[in-house]
């Protein structure tokens, strides 16, 4: 899981270029899912030694910001440099739930309304200090005092008693946020407005993750930290790894914490170094470095790469297409009953006429996959393995069409009030492949006598593209977009009447009322909460407001010679990255 996790973040992500970026032709490649899916999301586990030096390639065509600070940064390629020293507070399972394998300890008290959490004894920075409430206490200050300008603070964190009114300038303390051993002491009371059950899993949003070293920084005014050096250029952490060189925007070089509270870790040194994503094919086969992602329209040329092991996981994304029904108005979502697109008919046809499992066969090797809700499998029982969502089938979306009276009148289908229908469709543009994958589509609309064109008749540029989606610019009918999601299975930041992300302005009493139920007082029992997602799930594929499209398999290359390698959340220090504390050569 991204280190976005512990900010509950729901991200925009280059739409369906997402998954269906990738390059290549149909053939023999053409399932290479089938290969990925047998693949460990960890490496062999072996006899390890002490020492070694390991090379991380750092993905992207521009230097990284270099903001060390989870309060401040907004980077996932800054979270991605500083993953060896930027441990969160708290582990979890592979389901993201909380438990008290990580630097401290959580307990959640729903009729209290309290989050107590404690810290570990023995759990320092890299300077040997131990980290403390005020630790904790202080990274709220920086997310919630103005002055820091984090763009961290949000709604669902403002639940914290006081948090609100110290942001507001109000109050000069957090008033909900107590430490019974004092400043110095190891254990934080959290006081809530209002309990969600979410609460016990990491991402929700409700419950700050990371701790800043105040006797570092108190000196730093909060006006000054972002550009500070000590976040900058030398910065704390509680992690396995400390910062020991910076080369601004192009590398970092790692070594152990000395005061790590599991021990000494056994790499002498970890490198991370920038690498533009056209020369990662190269570096696969050339094993120039010793953990490396493999871009997945490249992926034929390296597959066949000797000395390292392919790990695998599939991220907690999905891409959709969204149906434009109303506009966001006065801080909320308002439907348009008269919306082009606000018959449902027409929105479950345009779903049946989406092939999406052959494009992810022709473009993408099979990396990529249709899936069938909007609550990814990864959620486990929350995912509803009985919703099947919209397959590939023309002659049902023809049925449909005909019954709901959208008749043909030439060429194309007439509104059943007997006007034109000309369907305009954002999408963003892409890789090479983009074009083709949207007329594609296109195409197939144009099978069942949907006449759909392209909004300004050209795929557009992504910032000008969202500014378009979230503005409800009327030339978008509907539009092909992504998000990748917080580890908390929530969605109601996404699809809810208050939501400035629910993109489509859909809002239905049904729709209002399961999202508060599943994020109820009653969810706090379990088979109660699966039963209002699965609910949920089977609703929304009915109403198809927005329809899920696909996912892709994310695969690193990684030297045999190392050991400890896991990608699965509870091998994580809850910062969503391997625990670096368990990679080593091995003997």
């Amino acid at each position: 899981m991204k280190k976005a996790k512990v900010f509950a973040g729901i991200t925009l992500l280059s739409g369906v270029a997402l998954t269906l970026a990738a390059c290549g032709k149909s053939g023999s490649n053409a399932n290479e899912a089938s290969n990925a899916a047998k693949f460990s999301q960890a490496v062999p586990t072996k006899a390890t030694k002490n020492g070694g030096t390991v090379k991380v390639a750092v993905e992207t065509d521009t230097p990284f910001t270099g903001i060390f600070n989870d309060e401040l940064s907004t980077s996932n390629t800054d979270s991605e440099v500083m993953q060896y020293g930027a441990e969160s507070l708290f582990g979890t399972d592979d389901h993201y739930v909380f438990n008290n394998k990580g630097a401290a300890t959580i307990k959640i008290d729903q009729k209290a309304k309290t989050a107590t959490i404690e810290i570990k004894k023995g759990v320092k920075w890299s300077d040997g200090k131990q980290v403390t409430a005020k630790d904790y206490e202080y990274a709220y200050e920086i997310i919630a005092n103005k002055e820091s300008k984090s763009q961290r603070y949000t709604s669902s964190l403002a639940d914290l008693v006081g948090l609100e009114e110290y942001h507001e300038g109000k109050a000069d303390s957090i008033s909900g946020l107590e430490m019974p051993d004092g400043e110095n002491g190891r254990k934080v009371v959290l006081h809530f407005k209002t309990m969600r059950p979410g609460m016990n899993t990491s991402g929700n949003g409700y419950i700050w993750e990371a701790a800043a070293p105040y006797h570092y920084l108190k000196d730093v005014k909060f006006k000054d930290l972002m550009s500070s050096d000590k976040i900058r250029k030398r910065p704390l952490f509680f992690g396995s790894y400390k910062l020991q060189k910076l080369v601004r925007g192009q590398s970092t070089t790692w070594v152990p914490n000395e005061y790590y509270y599991k021990g000494k870790p056994k790499l002498t040194k970890i490198t991370a170094s920038v690498i533009n994503p056209n020369s990662v094919a190269q570096s696969i086969k050339s094993n120039k470095f010793d953990v490396i992602k493999v871009i997945n329209s490249q992926w034929p040329n390296v597959k066949n790469t000797k000395g390292v092991n392919f790990v695998a996981q599939v991220p907690l994304s999905y891409s959709y297409l969204g149906f434009k029904v109303g506009k966001w108005e006065n801080g909320r979502n308002v439907m348009n009953p008269h919306a082009k697109m606000n018959n449902k008919a027409l929105r479950q046809a345009i779903g049946y006429g989406m092939n999406v499992n052959q494009v992810a066969k022709r473009y993408s090797y099979g990396l990529s996959f249709r899936i069938p809700t909007l609550i990814p499998k990864q959620f486990g029982d929350y995912f509803d393995k009985d919703v099947k969502g919209y397959t590939y089938n023309l002659k049902k979306g023809n049925e449909i069409l005909d019954k709901a009276g959208f008749k043909k009148k030439g060429k194309y289908r007439v509104q059943p009030n007997g006007k034109p229908l000309t369907i305009r469709l954002a999408a963003m543009t892409g890789t090479s492949n983009q074009e083709p994958i949207v007329q594609n589509y296109i195409q197939q609309w144009k099978k069942m006598g949907l006449n759909v064109k392209l909004t300004g008749g050209r795929l557009i540029e992504f910032n000008s593209f969202y500014d378009k989606v979230q503005n409800d610019d009327p030339s978008v009918d509907m539009f092909m977009g992504a998000w990748s999601l917080s580890s908390e299975p929530s969605p109601n930041d996404l699809y809810g009447e208050k939501s400035p992300m629910n993109y489509s302005r859909f809002v239905t009493k049904k729709n209002t009322q399961l999202l508060d139920e599943m994020d109820s007082q009653k969810a706090f029992n379990h088979k109660y909460r699966v039963d209002k997602f699965h609910e949920w799930q089977k609703y929304m594929d009915d109403e198809a407001y927005v329809l899920p499209v696909s996912n892709s398999y994310t695969i690193t290359a990684v030297n045999k010679k190392l050991t400890g390698y896991s990608l699965k959340p509870s091998a994580s220090m809850g910062n969503g990255f391997p625990n670096w504390y368990n990679v080593a050569y091995t003997k």
